[in-house]
């Protein structure tokens, strides 16, 4: 998908309350130049923090960021190694501009597996922002769709094994009340970048009526106005989860 060549500007209104971002690309971008992989990684970084900073300027309730994925822990230990440190990198570097514009920080995923090099930073930074209100970021970091179901899946067993719960009270907002993105709006619009049409595992569950935007732009080339740029295609979408475009029109919104 071609990014417009509009001069940056806020997009209108309506704007989605959570968008979440697959950021693909890092390694094409650093090989098409020549340069080490690590090196996209490294100027993907970059497009994180304007594409945070965008969307806190522009008032968006909720970000989600795929960072690593539970299947990136079988890429080569250097290149592993190499986000783990620009992770911390981050949650080092970016605690002033988090904590000083109202951000929540939270992670998703098997944090457990995460080094202890990253959690600590990422546990003091969650921890120190959870009362902020402005925004909420959600890191996705060693996550998988997949595995987030299983868990909630599992915990709900649990409970019915206990005998706290009664199976056939199980339904889509109980086990939607599991998810890890429970108390965040519910996801709005799914940004891909690099040119692939998947979503690879991420937010299964919430992607559900979400609506999906797949653009060329490798991530370490998304910046501020290729965000807007998804956001006004997500603007000129109709969204009528399973109704019909005239009960929409007309406000009926009976089921």
């Amino acid at each position: 998908m071609a990014e417009s060549t509009a001069s940056t500007q806020l997009p209108r209104s309506p704007l989605p309350r959570h968008v979440a971002i697959i950021m693909d690309g890092n390694g094409r971008w650093a090989e098409s130049r020549g340069l080490p992989r690590l090196d996209g990684h490294r100027e993907g970084a970059n497009s994180v923090r304007d594409v945070v900073r965008a969307a806190r300027k522009i008032g968006l309730e909720a970000l989600t960021l795929y960072a690593f994925s539970s299947q990136n822990w079988a890429r080569p230990g250097s290149e592993v190694a190499g986000l783990m440190g620009l992770l911390r990198d981050y949650l080092i570097d970016e605690r002033p501009e988090i904590m000083g514009n109202g951000i929540q920080l939270r992670a998703i995923g098997d944090i457990d597996r995460l080094p202890a090099s990253v959690r600590e930073p990422l546990d003091a930074l969650s921890g120190d922002s959870a009362e902020n209100s402005d925004m909420v970021l959600n890191l996705a970091l060693s996550y998988g769709g997949r595995e987030s179901i299983a868990a909630a899946a599992q915990r709900l067993a649990k409970r019915v094994a206990a005998g706290e719960l009664d199976p056939r009270n199980i339904n889509v907002d109980s086990f939607g009340a599991e998810m890890p993105t429970a108390d965040v709006p519910g996801l709005d619009l799914l940004i891909r970048t690099s040119g692939e049409q998947r979503i690879s595992n991420f937010l299964l569950w919430e992607a559900g009526y979400a609506e999906l935007y797949f653009t060329d732009v490798l991530w370490p080339d998304f910046r501020k106005q290729a965000l807007y740029d998804a956001l006004e295609a997500y603007q000129a979408r109709e969204r009528r989860f399973g109704l019909t475009g005239a009960q929409i029109e007309s406000g009926d919104l009976a089921p």
